[in-house]
């Protein structure tokens, strides 16, 4: 299964992409955190590991680890705007549970 991105997400990635002047795309990935035990870890991606699993949305490269994959496949990344708050939404199908903050989940 894929990682995607919507296409506002994709606009936003490739904005913050073109001002920091470098990049290959966006590193998506889970690391155990919080009180529901996963957590969501996104950042630029300068270069690609040799066992990153590429996924490709609106022209804005995925990269994903294939221990994270586990978690994410299937998960589609927007950008949301909801009042005067903006940021980026997981759609996870594999999301069984979410701790009441908003920080951390379990599969």
């Amino acid at each position: 299964m894929t990682v995607t991105l919507t296409e506002s997400a994709a606009k936003r990635i490739s904005s913050f992409i073109e001002k920091r002047g470098k990049g290959v795309g966006l590193r998506l990935a889970v690391k155990t955190s919080g009180c529901s035990g996963l957590a969501y870890a996104i950042e630029f991606a300068d270069e690609t590991a040799e066992d990153d699993l590429l996924f490709e949305s609106y022209g804005v490269s995925v990269l994903v680890d294939p221990k994270s994959h586990v978690f994410l496949a299937g998960t589609e990344l927007d950008f949301v705007r909801e009042g005067l708050n903006e940021g980026f939404k997981f759609n996870n199908p594999n999301v069984k549970d979410a701790c009441g903050c908003g920080e951390s989940f379990k599969v």
